[in-house]
């Protein structure tokens, strides 16, 4: 990460915020899916979305914690547009359910944002019997955008406006597993090393981003497609990690981010003018940068897509 006050040639830093990254800008046209919005940065990329004038659907795992966000931003923007709806991003089923309520809903789809995660966990099998780190951050996401797809390419193609998918990943994407992808041992309990296994599933959201850009180029289409490092910020992702957790309310103040200052690559990479047409990029502090070679790897971003397809069971199109 850059020192805070230093500014890319975005202008904007790592001290940047969210609401600074996004003023001026009308959103009132759009609308937005945010995944994990309930919390973190995923409640503060809502909150300026809608301030901007997005329609936002919160895409949440607990829909209770999810109407209370709601209620506490219609306080603070009565205007806001926002409505909450299911989504277990470690169920494929809730994906399934979710992507067919949200197109009987006859609503436009702009902007996609995979933010939610999990981080660090101990060994767990998702309800499909996939490895839960594997499975909430990139594989419901893989399944999520793939569904979706068809309709953000017909509101783009139907209102002449960029649709815009951002996936949140993290420098973590450096610290996978020495061959990058496991993909033979994705369920391999005995080599499990939680951080490890979280660094593989940060790699697979660049590689998803990098793989759906080659795509969209080939294909022509109006859409991007951007992965990010948010920040080192101190949010509930940490909770599986006490010590670390601990350490970090001690000293976060002085080397971390804020949340506002953690959300702000997303709204900037979902919102901002100068992100037109930029797509297959990473970005961290509100500029573009670079992941590891691992990151860079086209190859494995293709191998990685059609794993994915046969886990999730999807086709080609």
């Amino acid at each position: 990460m850059w020192p805070f006050w230093w500014k890319g040639a975005s202008g904007f830093s790592a001290h940047s915020t969210a609401e600074q990254v996004t003023h001026g800008i009308d959103g009132t046209a759009l609308t937005a899916i945010i995944t994990g919005a309930s919390s973190g940065i995923g409640e503060e990329t809502t909150r300026v979305l809608a301030l901007r004038g997005v329609h936002v659907v919160m895409a949440v795992r607990n829909v209770d914690s999810g109407n209370q966000v709601r209620a506490k931003i219609l306080k603070e923007t009565p205007q806001a547009k926002i409505d909450v709806m299911k989504l277990d991003l470690s169920s494929l089923a809730s994906v399934r359910s979710f992507a067919s309520q949200y197109k009987s809903l006859d609503l436009p789809l702009n902007l996609l944002i995979n933010n939610a995660g999990i981080m660090a966990c101990p060994f767990t099998l998702s309800s499909d019997n996939f490895e839960l780190q594997f499975a909430t951050n990139h594989l419901g996401h893989f399944l999520l955008t793939n569904l979706l797809l068809d309709m953000m390419k017909k509101t783009a193609n139907e209102s002449n406006i960029e649709g815009r998918i951002v996936i949140v990943s993290s420098e973590g994407h450096r610290y996978a597993y020495r061959e990058g992808i496991r993909i033979d041992k994705i369920n391999d309990e005995a080599s499990y090393n939680t951080l490890q296994a979280y660094g593989q599933s940060k790699l697979c959201n660049i590689l998803h981003a990098t793989e759906l850009a080659r795509q969209f180029k080939e294909q022509g289409v109006n859409i991007t497609a951007n992965s990010l490092h948010p920040g080192s910020i101190m949010t509930n992702l940490l909770r599986y990690h006490s010590f670390i957790n601990t350490l970090g309310n001690a000293v976060g103040k002085y080397v971390l981010k804020s949340i506002p200052q953690g959300a702000a690559t997303t709204c900037y990479a979902a919102l901002h003018p100068q992100a037109k047409g930029v797509s297959g990029e990473y970005l961290m502090d509100n500029n573009i940068s670079n992941p590891n070679s691992q990151g860079k790897d086209t190859d494995l971003a293709k191998k990685l897509w059609e794993f994915s397809l046969t886990l999730t069971g999807e086709e080609e199109s």
